[in-house]
């Protein structure tokens, strides 16, 4: 235990948007003990690792990065290096063993009170939900629950996070509104399986009313949802976004795969014809709703048949947005027993197939909103250019609007903007003041990569 001495403290994230939030929710906790938070690792005493585990990739770059703050501690920059999260809860004792130059290891947010014990402050309950926000000041992400109850047999979190344990609606809403006061217009919803909202703490799934409330708090302009689990989707939500014109038209589904073998296996509760089902009552009960999924390739029992349906089923239903992971043999999970038969080039071609696939759909449907006027969210400016998103475009991982003429623009405010080209996974524009201004000159060739990195100059 360090004392409330004023020792800096770098937290430094790994992983996915719910461990954002749990990074965020410490830092609060730190500051409002008057320990200070600092932003640069160069400045800090100590640093705090919120480490991911989800697949070997994500447990690699956590690694390096405790093994990198523990070469910085040896040089003496640093005074102390703690790690926490979802890795350190599944494999505490072996990292114990493995880096003991860490001064402790702590796990997911549940263990928030341990470290900052050890951190010399105490958890102020009276505060909940206080954050500080480490995304961009416009839009924060919302987690309304932790842990999962699906017993899908290749997924390791119920393993680190736990049982599903949702929140109340009053608690969420409370969070959304002092996230409003904060200045903050869109709420990113987020949780291991956001549809399953509301059985815990109700009996029955309570999605679509969490939804209601929230697009009822003053100052939130966009709700967005992500990680849907397909299996059961409570249909009223359909209603509820087409009803309320501040929810985005916009949901991420991950479905995972469509070859019945597959699903069965993977134990997701839904068979290909149902999910078709879902889809097309999703797009008829929303018009016009961007579609977002994410795709596990090379899992053991998916051969060529069962890629080939997959890939054709993509081309078929055209997903506005897509992610693909390659199959991670994860240990104590239902699949890890079948072994992991398809090699790891193998899985690389199939993603590298189906992520081409989905750069012709994305293209094709970019095409068509040239000529049109969107309202976009600005996120940030680089050079003479604001880059910004759409309603269907959810921040760090959709399609991005670059915006030309901006002078009257500004960082976290919406404009109308006329698209005048596009590329595969952004959109061209001027901003729609009214005048008839020479097409934007950009191609997607100027761009390194359709991520984001460096992408213009």
């Amino acid at each position: 235990m360090l004392g409330n001495t004023k020792q800096k403290v770098h937290v430094i994230t790994m992983g996915c948007a719910k461990n954002i939030v749990d990074s965020e929710k410490l830092m609060a906790q730190l500051q409002l003990n008057d320990i200070e938070v600092t932003a640069e690792i160069e400045d800090a005493d100590i640093a705090v690792i919120n480490t991911c585990g989800f697949i070997h990739a994500a447990k690699e770059e956590s690694i390096d990065m405790i093994i990198a703050n523990v070469q910085r501690k040896a040089k003496g920059k640093l005074k102390k290096v703690y790690a926490m999260g979802c890795l350190t809860e599944r494999y505490m004792v072996d990292m114990q063993k493995e880096i003991p130059e860490v001064d402790k290891f702590f796990g997911s947010s549940n263990n928030l009170n341990g470290i900052l014990t050890e951190l010399g402050a105490e958890y102020k309950f009276e505060l909940l939900g206080e954050r500080m926000l480490t995304t961009p000041l416009h839009f924060a992400y919302l987690k309304i629950s932790e842990g999962c109850d699906n017993p899908c047999s290749f997924c390791a979190i119920p393993i680190m996070r736990g049982k599903h344990v949702g929140r109340t609606v009053e608690e969420i809403v409370a969070e959304g509104k002092l996230l409003a006061r904060k200045g903050v217009k869109e709420l990113v919803i987020i949780g291991q399986d956001t549809t399953y909202f509301g059985i815990d703490n109700y009996g029955s799934r309570r999605l679509s009313a969490l939804l209601t409330s929230l697009a009822d708090i003053e100052g939130v302009e966009w709700v967005r949802l992500m990680y849907a689990y397909p299996a059961k989707f409570p249909r009223e939500v359909f209603e509820v976004i087409a009803q309320h014109p501040n929810i985005c038209k916009y949901i991420d589904m991950p479905i995972q795969h469509v070859s019945d073998d597959v699903l069965k296996s993977m134990r997701r509760g839904i068979s290909q014809r149902a999910l078709r089902e879902l889809i097309d009552e999703i797009r008829n009960g929303v018009p016009g709703i961007a579609l977002r999924t994410t795709l596990i390739v090379g899992y053991p029992n998916e051969g060529t048949k069962e890629f080939d349906e997959l890939l054709n089923f993509v081309g078929e239903v055209k997903f506005d947005r897509l992610g693909v992971f390659t199959y991670s043999a994860e240990e104590g999970t239902a699949a890890y027993g079948l072994g992991d038969p398809v090699s790891s080039d193998e899985k690389e071609r199939r993603k590298s197939l189906l992520m081409e696939l989905q750069r012709n759909i994305s293209e094709e449907k970019n095409n068509k909103l040239v000529g049109s006027t969107q309202k976009v969210l600005i996120d940030r400016k680089e050079g003479s250019l604001f880059v910004g998103r759409t309603e269907y475009d959810a921040p760090e991982i959709d399609n991005e609007v670059y915006v030309r003429n901006g002078g009257h623009l500004s960082i976290g405010n919406f404009c109308d903007v006329a698209i005048e080209s596009a590329s595969e996974y952004d959109l061209y524009a001027c901003f729609a003041n009214g005048e008839h201004e020479e097409r934007f000159a950009l191609v997607a060739q100027e761009h390194i990569t359709p991520s984001g990195e460096n992408k213009l100059q």
